[in-house]
């Protein structure tokens, strides 16, 4: 008994820990509520959705980790602007998504060398700069897709969308990158050099490490990994669009603090961005189920997901 309590106890320490179990709880309310109807379903559509969030949350979770003040504005305007790029590019033709793919990772490169550019070069807040440069993206972005009525590839829209005994393989993918990141973030030097950045950065500079070769590393992999949703999100979602990627600024950067990651930096970690999101995702579901009206949902999301953060409270870790 006493080590049962003393495993818990060790889990409950986790920051991780306390997306999943709020995830669960507003699960478990909506199948109450339901009766237990399209408790399946309601699961399925959350690990579909969760996907997008996962993927542009480990970027960003990797700027905030370099300490306070770092974050990444740009990703909607960038997940816009690859999704259109991509999709115009592939025109629906299956021999042409490894091109369309290559359009969208040279999107996210170009955009995170030109937000860096403006960190460093300019010497511009990162929260300013990135909110700058995704004013510009954007309008490339409308320039580009105006009018944008191509749809995706079928193979890339099979894949965005197929299931394997209900699961979605997406989701299985995704699981499988995010392991790739944490070990990433826990066991390279590069992720080690992110997380002494954001602990201190002038001791990781007396360390030997190099701060702004990180932090451009950083920025870059951020957009790249923005791209890469606004790729595979126009082909689950049918096509590009210019709104696609609205609802991913502060969903992105919920999921990281939600998941576990401290705001201060230097403490992060992978595995609470899956927890969040669909915590995220599941809460929406919940209060739409019980027909809340708009204004109340609103409310009630943002009491929830500050109740989750406080729990979560304390010294972010990482693990």
């Amino acid at each position: 008994m006493t080590a049962v309590r003393g495993a818990w106890s060790t889990l409950l320490d986790k920051p991780w820990i306390w997306a999943f179990l709020g995830a669960f709880a507003v699960w478990l309310a909506t199948i109450v509520f339901t009766r237990g109807v399209g408790g399946g379903e309601v699961l399925t559509a959350a690990f579909t959705f969760a996907v997008f969030f996962v993927i542009v949350g480990i970027g960003q979770m990797f700027v905030i980790t370099l300490g306070p003040g770092n974050v990444d504005l740009s990703v909607p305007a960038t997940i816009t602007l690859a999704g259109a790029v991509s999709t115009k590019l592939m025109d629906s033709q299956d021999g042409m998504i490894l091109i369309g793919f290559m359009a969208a990772m040279g999107c996210g490169l170009g955009i995170g060398i030109f937000n860096y550019g403006l960190i460093r070069i300019l010497r511009i807040p990162p929260i300013i700069a990135t909110l700058s440069a995704a004013f510009i993206i954007q309008s490339l972005a409308i320039a580009y897709g105006r009018g944008l009525r191509i749809k995706p590839p079928d193979l890339l829209a099979d894949f965005t969308t197929a299931r394997i005994a209900g699961v979605p393989v997406l989701a299985v993918v995704i699981v499988g990158l995010a392991i790739v990141m944490s070990v990433v973030l826990n066991r390279t030097v590069y992720g080690r050099s992110v997380i002494a950045i954001g602990q201190n950065r002038r001791a990781a500079l007396l360390a030997g490490i190099t701060v702004e070769w990180t932090r451009f590393a950083t920025y870059t992999m951020c957009a790249l990994f923005a791209s890469l949703c606004g790729y595979l999100l126009s082909g689950f979602s049918g096509g590009a669009s210019l709104n696609m990627g609205e609802e991913y600024l502060l969903a992105s950067i919920a999921v990281v603090v939600i998941g576990g990651t401290s705001v201060a930096g230097g403490f992060a970690n992978v595995p609470g961005l899956w927890g969040a999101a669909l915590f995220m995702f599941l809460l929406v579901t919940m209060l739409n189920t019980f027909g809340a009206a708009a204004g109340i949902r609103l409310i009630m999301t943002g009491l929830i997901i500050i109740t989750v953060i406080v729990l979560a409270g304390g010294r972010r870790t990482s693990g």
